[in-house]
C-alpha cells in the first residue's frame, strides 16, 4: 500500500487561456496508452474537452479529469480553464493536487490570466514545473518566456531542459542534468530516442549546466559549502536536491514542448515522476476536528481513517450528481459508512469511479492521492469534507469568488419560471462562482458569475441539460432617492360615506437622516393628540410610501421624519386611516424638501498591460470614474478607481477590444453618491416616459 501512494501524483495543469494545457493533457494520455488517439482541440475530437460549449468555443469552461499509468507510476490530472471566466476550477483543483504544471505559450509568454492562476498556485503552496509549450509555432522562442517567469510569477526559472531548436525545426530538448539529448518523431507518436547533444549546443549546454548546478546547490546548505569548495558533487546528489528544491518551492524547473505534435511530453510525463512531490512527501492534511473545534492532522496513510474533499461536482440531468472527491488519508470503498460534518448528514454510496474525461472506470478502493468519482450523494456539494463517521474531520475549501458581472434573467416561455430556477439551483451546485439573488428594488431575478462568457456558457447549458430558454437582460441600475431639504406638513386623510367614516389626521416633519442610516421614524407626539395605538400605522405608512420616491420611482433612504402632532376622532379614526394620512403626508412634502437621486459607485480594479494603459484609464474618466492609484507589477499595471454602477454593466467587452483580450478586471459595491444633474434628468426623462407609457 504505502509503495502505491508512494508512486503515486496528483497533478494540476494551469496556465492562461489558449496555453495548450489541454493538449498537453491529451498527449501525457495518449503516450500512457490511456486514450488511443492524440485528441486536438482545433478538431473538437479531445477527450477533456468534451462537452458542447467547450467544442464549440475551442476551450475548457470546466475543469476535466484524467488517470494515466506511466513507468510504475499512477499519475491523476486535471486540466484546468485558464479562461478569467472559469478560474475558480483552478482554484479549487489546486486545494485538492500535490503538483502544478504550469503552461506557458512560446509566443506570447505569459498572461494576465496566467499570472491570476500563479497566485492560485502560491496560496495553495503547491510545487510546479514550467512547461513552454507550442515551440513548433512561428516566433517562439523559450528564452523569452523564460526571462518573464521572475517578473511575472515571482519566482525563479531553472531551465532544466532546453529546446532543440524551434518552429519547424523543433525536435526535441536537451537534459541539462543527465547531459543527453531527447529527440522526438514529427508524426505525433510520441517516439523518443536518447542520444548525444548537438554540437551547436555543447556550449550553451555546458555554461547553464552550471548555472544549473548553482541553482540546486542553492536547496542543500551542505551541498552548496561542497560545491564553493569544489568538490564534485554527483547526479543522484543533484538529482535529490533539485527535488528538495521543487518541493519546498525555491525554484520551478523549466522543459519546452510542442502538445500539438506531442514532441517533449515523454519528458514532462519523466519530470512529474521525479520531481512532483507523492502524497507521503506532499504531508499531512490540516483540519479541525468537530468534535473539540481544534486543529489536527491526518497522514497520507491507508492505515489513518479515511478523509477526503469534494472539490468539484458535475450535474447532470440523468445521471444525477457526481462528486470528485480527493482523498487526503485512509482507504476509501463503498462499504465505508461516511459523514459529511459540513452538513451533519451521514453519506453512503455503491460504487467508486477513476474518471477521464466523461469515461468512468468502476475501482474497488482508493487511496492518499487518489481522485475518483461518486455518483449520486445527497447531501455533499462542492466544498464539502466527507471522513469516517467514528473519527470526523472538517478540511478548509477554497472560497467562492464574487461574482464580477450579474444579468437579469427570465424565461422566454411563460410557464417556465419554475423549470428555470430549478435548472439553474443544478447548476449552482456544480458552479459555486455562480450567484442567483433577487433585486428588492426592481424585483429582477439576477444571475451572477465570473464573466459574460460564464454567464452565456450557463444559459447553453440551462438550454442542454434542463431543456429551458431564457432572456438575459442588463440589470436595472439600483438607484436610490433621498432628500436635501426639510419640510413641515400635514397629511389628513378624512372619508365619509355614510355609516362610520374614516379619520387620520397627521403633523410630520421631514428631513435627511445621516448617510446610511436609511429610514429614521422619530415619534415625538406629547398630550395624546394622537392616540398610541395608531403611531404604529403612521410610521407604517410612511415607510410604505418610501418605497417609492417621488423623482423616479426608486426607494428614498436617508429620510428622516418626526410626527410632532395631529388629532383624531373617537369614532371615525383608525390604524388604517392614520396609515393612509402618514403616507399622504409624507408624499406631499418629500416633494419639497430637495429630493435628489443616489447611484451606486463600484470600486474597479483593472490588470492590463504596460501598453494599454493609457487606453483604458482614459476610458474609466470617460465613464464618469476617478482613479484611486496604480501599482506596478512586472509587465502589467494594476489600475484602482470608482467608477458608477450604471457606467460598468457592460465594461467586459470594453476592455477586452482595448486590450485584445489581455485585460482584466474585479469590482465590488463600494458606496452611493448623488447622480450629478444632467444624468438625473435624463433618468427623470425616461421614468417618466415609461410611466406615460404604461398609462396609455
Amino acid at each position: 500500500m504505502s509503495d502505491k501512494v508512494n508512486q503515486t501524483r496528483t497533478i494540476a495543469l494551469v496556465g492562461h487561456g489558449g496555453a495548450g494545457k489541454t493538449s498537453l493533457a491529451e498527449a501525457m494520455l495518449f503516450n500512457a496508452k490511456a486514450v488511443d488517439r492524440l485528441g486536438k482541440v482545433d478538431e473538437g475530437n479531445t477527450v477533456l474537452d468534451f462537452e458542447p460549449e467547450e467544442i464549440k468555443r475551442g476551450g475548457s469552461v470546466s475543469a476535466s479529469f484524467g488517470h494515466y499509468s506511466h513507468k510504475k507510476h499512477d499519475v491523476h490530472l486535471v486540466d484546468c480553464p485558464g479562461d478569467d471566466n472559469f478560474l475558480f476550477d483552478a482554484a479549487s483543483a489546486l486545494r485538492a493536487v500535490d503538483g502544478a504544471i504550469m503552461v506557458i505559450d512560446a509566443i506570447d509568454g505569459i498572461k494576465v490570466q496566467g499570472e491570476k492562476v500563479w497566485q492560485f498556485v502560491q496560496a495553495a503552496q503547491t510545487p510546479a514545473l514550467v512547461v513552454v509549450n507550442k515551440m513548433d509555432r512561428e516566433r517562439a522562442n523559450f528564452d523569452a518566456a523564460v526571462n518573464m517567469i521572475p517578473d511575472m510569477l515571482g519566482v525563479k526559472g531553472v531551465r532544466l531542459q532546453l529546446p532543440i531548436g524551434a518552429a519547424d525545426g523543433f525536435g526535441g530538448v536537451v537534459d541539462l542534468l543527465s547531459n543527453k539529448a531527447y529527440t522526438f518523431a514529427k508524426d505525433g507518436s510520441g517516439k523518443m530516442e536518447i542520444g548525444e547533444i548537438p554540437a551547436d549546443m555543447a556550449d550553451e549546454v555546458e555554461a547553464l549546466r552550471e548555472s544549473l548546478i548553482e541553482d540546486i546547490a542553492e536547496a542543500d546548505d551542505s551541498l552548496m559549502e561542497r560545491y564553493l569548495e569544489g568538490e564534485s558533487v554527483s547526479d543522484d546528489e543533484l538529482a535529490a536536491a533539485l527535488k528538495k528544491g521543487v518541493i519546498e518551492r525555491l525554484f520551478v524547473p523549466v522543459t519546452a514542448c510542442a502538445a500539438l505534435r506531442n514532441i517533449g511530453v515523454q519528458s514532462v510525463m519523466d519530470l512529474v515522476n521525479r520531481l512532483l512531490p507523492s502524497p507521503v512527501e506532499a504531508g499531512a492534511v490540516s483540519g479541525v476536528d468537530v468534535k473539540t473545534g481544534e486543529e489536527i492532522q491526518r497522514q497520507p496513510s491507508a492505515d489513518e481513517p479515511f478523509c477526503g474533499l469534494v472539490f468539484k461536482t458535475v450535474a447532470d440531468p440523468f445521471a444525477g450528481r457526481l462528486s470528485m472527491v480527493r482523498v487526503f488519508s485512509g482507504k476509501l470503498t463503498s462499504e465505508l459508512p461516511l459523514l459529511n460534518p459540513n452538513k451533519d448528514a451521514k453519506e453512503r454510496f455503491g460504487q467508486l469511479y477513476l474518471q477521464t474525461g466523461k469515461t468512468q472506470k468502476a475501482i474497488a478502493e482508493a487511496l492518499p492521492g487518489d481522485i475518483v468519482a461518486i455518483p449520486k450523494l445527497k447531501e455533499t456539494a462542492t466544498g464539502d469534507t466527507l471522513c469516517e463517521d467514528k473519527s470526523p474531520i472538517k478540511l478548509q475549501p477554497v472560497p467562492p469568488m464574487p461574482a464580477v458581472i450579474s444579468y437579469a434573467i427570465e424565461a422566454k416561455e411563460k410557464g417556465d419560471e419554475e423549470k428555470l430556477f430549478a435548472g439553474i439551483n443544478k447548476l449552482l451546485e456544480e458552479d459555486p462562482t455562480l450567484r442567483l439573488d433577487r433585486d428588492p428594488a426592481t424585483g429582477e431575478a439576477l444571475l451572477g458569475g465570473m464573466g459574460s462568457v460564464h454567464i452565456e456558457t450557463t444559459l447553453e447549458r440551462l438550454r442542454r441539460k434542463f431543456n429551458v430558454e431564457v432572456n438575459l437582460k442588463t440589470p436595472k441600475v439600483p438607484y436610490r432617492e433621498t432628500i436635501k431639504g426639510k419640510t413641515k406638513v400635514q397629511g389628513r386623510y378624512k372619508k365619509q360615506t355614510g355609516g362610520r367614516g374614516q379619520f387620520g389626521d397627521t403633523w410630520i416633519e421631514i428631513e435627511p437622516a445621516g448617510e446610511g442610516e436609511g429610514y429614521v421614524f422619530v415619534d415625538a407626539i406629547v398630550g395624546g393628540s394622537i392616540p398610541r395605538q395608531y403611531i404604529p400605522a403612521v410610521e407604517k405608512g410612511i415607510g410604505e410610501a418610501l418605497l417609492q420616491g417621488v423623482l423616479a420611482g426608486y426607494p428614498m433612504v436617508d429620510v428622516k421624519v418626526t410626527l410632532y402632532d395631529g388629532s383624531f376622532h373617537p369614532v371615525d379614526s383608525s390604524e388604517m386611516a392614520f396609515k393612509v394620512a402618514g403616507s399622504m403626508g409624507f408624499k406631499k412634502g418629500a416633494p419639497q424638501c430637495k429630493p435628489t437621486m443616489l447611484e451606486p459607485i463600484m470600486k474597479l480594479t483593472v490588470t492590463v498591460p504596460d501598453d494599454a494603459m493609457g487606453d483604458v484609464m482614459g476610458d474609466i474618466s470617460s465613464r464618469r470614474g476617478r482613479v484611486l492609484g496604480m501599482e506596478s507589477k512586472g509587465s502589467l499595471q494594476i489600475i484602482s478607481a470608482l467608477v458608477p454602477m450604471a457606467e460598468v454593466l457592460g465594461y467586459q467587452p470594453e476592455l477586452t477590444s482595448l486590450t485584445g483580450g489581455r485585460g482584466a478586471f474585479s469590482m465590488e459595491m463600494d458606496h452611493y453618491e448623488e447622480v450629478p444633474g444632467d444624468v438625473q434628468k435624463k433618468i427623470i426623462e425616461a421614468y417618466q416616459a415609461t410611466k406615460k407609457e404604461a398609462e396609455n
